[in-house]
């Protein structure tokens, strides 16, 4: 199989496991919309659009984390991962195949969580779209190898949000900037550039961090 083929299939597999057991998919659902909820009862109606969007962003990133939590949980519980490990050629296969399916979780519920925003606080804008969509791209490369990282830990837990969360406060400054700043289009192209720098990053470092 190539590489590409070898990504597809185990994208596809944690889809399919997804499908079956409705582990994930429904749980981000249910917190990102309970938490929005909060937020517009606990955010003051005379609030700023920078609060409101603010919240957008927290709402998005402890969303991610729940899914991130959950990439690694078939073959944890399992014992699964020698299995995968041999099924591949390219040990990184395994980490994109990982992050594109974390990416189809959290843009499902983010089709649902956006206009949910977009009704209880502000209109969204293309600007915010697009640093939505890049943030995730992020998010999903960067928490897919911490999510590695921490499978092995007895408290992994614990140990994803405390390295996850440090490498993504530029990811929250660049979507903040994003959605309410007067030019943009800095923010994007900074996202875009967060992207390309720890997409490489993990891509390259999966192999050692699995091995490990």
């Amino acid at each position: 199989m190539s590489y590409l083929a070898d990504v597809g299939a185990l994208a596809r597999k944690d889809l399919t496991l997804e499908l079956r057991a409705r582990d994930t998919l429904p749980a981000m659902l249910l917190f990102v919309l309970s938490m929005l909820v909060v937020f517009h009862f606990v955010l003051p109606a005379d609030s700023s659009e920078l609060a409101a969007k603010g919240l957008l962003w927290v709402a998005i990133l402890f969303t991610a984390l729940l899914g991130l939590s959950r990439a690694f949980a078939a073959e944890r519980e399992d014992d699964a991962i020698d299995g995968l490990i041999l099924a591949t050629r390219d040990r990184s296969a395994i980490w994109l195949g990982k992050a594109l399916a974390v990416l189809a979780f959290l843009a499902l519920a983010e089709v649902v969580a956006v206009p949910a925003f977009a009704l209880f606080f502000t209109h969204v804008d293309g600007a915010t779209i697009a640093g939505v969509v890049l943030a995730d791209i992020g998010i999903c490369a960067v928490g897919t190898l911490l999510a590695a990282m921490g499978a092995a830990s007895r408290a992994r837990e614990l140990l994803l949000p405390l390295i996850f969360l440090p490498l993504a406060i530029p990811i929250v400054v660049g979507g903040v900037g994003a959605s309410v700043a007067g030019n943009p289009a800095k923010y994007v192209a900074f996202l875009a550039i967060y992207d390309a720098i720890f997409g490489l990053v993990a891509w390259a470092s999966f192999d050692y961090v699995l091995t490990e």
